[in-house]
């Protein structure tokens, strides 16, 4: 039986690897952060931990010994990366540096080839040179989250050329109802059900214009999978190809409760524009496709409704 290990697996993309590796069989064990406590599949194995707290993860990995490793475990707020910005590089960066060695240590110890996925990120191309982005697109980040993830993504690379099977998903914006309420179209989601439920009156948000590339969750976490499962290992632009604004996003969802004058319903907050946004993202996933055989299937307006009849749902 094939033995995984996943880190943030209390997370939305966690919570989704966990039960497609399930469903195939896989022996599932999971680094649980008390702040965010896996719910299910209840066949996961938890091991509680912070990445923080390194040594107690090292002694894990190599007490484990999975074939697997999936590092997902991050600081996942930009806006948070802006306040906490230590924290920031080193859960998301040097964390992850030291667990690609913990995985070569691993190997070493075992000689079998362990198989290793870093959840990358679209926003370490930050201000981009070309668009849509691929897998040679500069690291060009702008904000802590951003410098932080392409100091774990130039890991990986490095760890490849030293013989490890680590893979990069770069991961565009990928959305579910599994999102944390701070993110924003989590709360577009929530506001806009409560407003049509009458139980809310105004959505506050901050940039309006701010233009991403976003997916289903679920498929983003596919593409991680088939990642591990690659011959040769790799990095790969996961996204769309399609980029929508946020006003797109709010637009979409108060249609989809029957609400069309929206415009009047919504406040700019100045206080929610970060500091540096990184420009229109959108990637290119053609890599994904010709060698994963991945491709997207849940389109944008699909997604906003998915998780608006969410929140429609819990009430």
């Amino acid at each position: 039986m094939t033995r995984a290990f996943v880190t943030g697996i209390g997370g939305q993309d966690g919570g989704y690897l966990a039960v497609q590796l399930v469903a195939e069989g896989v022996e599932v064990h999971g680094l649980a952060h008390e702040a965010e406590p896996a719910r299910e599949p209840p066949e996961i194995e938890l091991h509680p931990g912070d990445l923080a707290r390194f040594d107690d993860v090292r002694r894990l990995v190599l007490d484990l010994a999975p074939d697997e490793i999936y590092n997902l475990a991050a600081v996942s707020s930009v806006a948070r990366s802006w306040e906490e910005p230590e924290l920031t590089h080193a859960v998301n960066g040097e964390a992850a540096v030291r667990l690609l060695r913990v995985a070569r240590e691993l190997q070493e110890r075992g000689g079998r080839s362990v198989r290793f996925v870093q959840a990358s990120s679209a926003e370490i191309f930050g201000e981009p040179d070309r668009s849509p982005q691929d897998e040679s697109t500069p690291l060009r980040p702008v904000n802590p989250y951003g410098t932080a993830k392409a100091h774990a993504h130039a890991a990986v690379g490095r760890a490849r050329r030293e013989g490890l099977h680590a893979s990069a998903a770069i991961l565009y914006n990928h959305e579910s109802p599994r999102r944390p309420p701070h993110f924003v179209t989590r709360k577009i989601a929530t506001t806009v059900a409560a407003i049509a439920r009458g139980e809310d009156r105004r959505l506050v948000l901050g940039n309006l214009d701010v233009r991403r590339d976003w997916g289903w969750a679920p498929e983003y976490v596919d593409a991680m999978v088939r990642a591990a499962r690659a011959d040769i290992p790799n990095d790969y632009v996961i996204a769309t190809g399609v980029s929508h604004s946020v006003s797109d996003f709010v637009a979409a969802a108060f249609a989809h409760v029957g609400i069309r004058d929206w415009e009047g319903l919504v406040d700019v907050d100045a206080a929610l524009v970060r500091p540096v946004d990184a420009a229109e993202l959108v990637g290119d996933h053609s890599k994904a496709r010709e060698v994963l055989g991945w491709t997207p299937r849940v389109r944008f307006e699909e997604v906003v409704t998915l998780m608006v009849d969410a929140e429609l749902s819990t009430h």
